[in-house]
């Protein structure tokens, strides 16, 4: 299997099976990382395969002076916070709230599927479950496109700060102010559930 950076190179070349290796790498990664910033799985999947056209047809710009996974989450961050402004600048645009929420909750995150905290054996834990989820994305929703962007990357992904900051093309002292941020507002936003 050839390194990343032989792939790469092959891809500038026009290979496209190289880019479609690289794609496979990083698709679950990217999805997941714009499912996480936007929360509606439709809004997911267009950024996913409009991050990777973008990727595709800006790779002869890529200098290897990061890592392609750097540079390939700046596609999707930017492609995520334009899409978050988008919809913040004209929400008479968007779908409803609540049908993409139905469709989130019917995916089942890790814990439901947990035979001891499972919540469909028991009503009231489902109902709690669910008004905690409704509240955590109104929350979410409250933040900036780039606290949410910064707050997801931290908390979602794990990522360092500075690695955030290589992403955003911010620097690691503006990404903590932004988490800071973020995460004051969701305390405030979320102190009832504390």
């Amino acid at each position: 299997m050839p390194d990343e950076e032989a792939l790469i190179r092959e891809a500038q070349a026009g290979d496209r099976a190289a880019f479609e290796r690289l794609v496979h790498r990083y698709d679950q990664d990217v999805l997941r990382l714009a499912t996480h910033v936007l929360r509606r799985s439709e809004d997911a999947r267009d950024i996913y395969q409009e991050a990777f056209l973008k990727a595709y047809a800006n790779l002869h710009r890529f200098r290897f002076e990061c890592s392609f996974y750097t540079w390939l989450y700046r596609i999707v961050t930017n492609s995520c916070l334009d899409l978050l402004r988008r919809r913040s600048s004209r929400p008479e645009d968007q779908p409803p709230e609540s049908a993409s929420a139905e469709l989130e909750a019917a995916t089942p995150d890790f814990f439901d599927r947990q035979p001891a905290l499972r919540v469909e054996g028991n009503p009231e834990r489902r109902l709690l479950s669910k008004e905690i989820g409704e509240q955590l994305g109104r929350a979410l929703g409250g933040l900036s496109p780039r606290e949410r962007v910064v707050f997801t990357l931290k908390h979602y992904h794990g990522m360092k700060l500075r690695k955030i900051g290589e992403i955003l093309g911010t620097s690691e002292e503006t990404v903590k102010n932004s988490l800071f941020r973020a995460t004051r507002k969701l305390r405030s936003q979320l102190e009832n559930l504390l």
